[in-house]
């Protein structure tokens, strides 16, 4: 039985495969996913703007900090550039629980999600 989250993470596998030629992990990617709740059923909010400044700072506040953790210092910016990087800065459709997974497995914080 397929849902509409179910819908979305495939959707997210195959952004990742295509924007990073990676094959993600998908059991992260959907706790990742479901962590974003109602959200990514939002146009708006289902993608991130990584041009947006006060954008880039809410990722780095609320998940990266709040939800997985990490000490407010500039390896947050490195890693929030290596992911956007990584992801593609030319890209103008990054999803929110891609950006997410991305960063999650940057910061090596997986554990937040078992």
């Amino acid at each position: 039985m397929s849902t509409k989250t179910d819908e979305k993470v495939g959707k997210y596998i195959q952004d990742v495969k295509d924007k990073t030629g990676e094959n993600p992990d998908v059991d992260l990617l959907r706790k990742v996913t479901e962590s974003c709740g109602p959200s990514i059923f939002r146009s708006d909010a289902e993608t991130v703007s990584s041009s947006s400044e006060s954008e880039m700072e809410t990722v780095k506040r609320n998940f990266l900090i709040k939800k997985l953790g990490l000490k407010d210092d500039e390896k947050l910016d490195v890693g929030l550039n290596a992911v956007m990087e990584k992801y593609g800065k030319s890209n103008r459709n990054k999803y929110r629980a891609v950006v997410y997974y991305l960063l999650t497995k940057h910061f090596k914080k997986e554990s937040v999600f078992k």
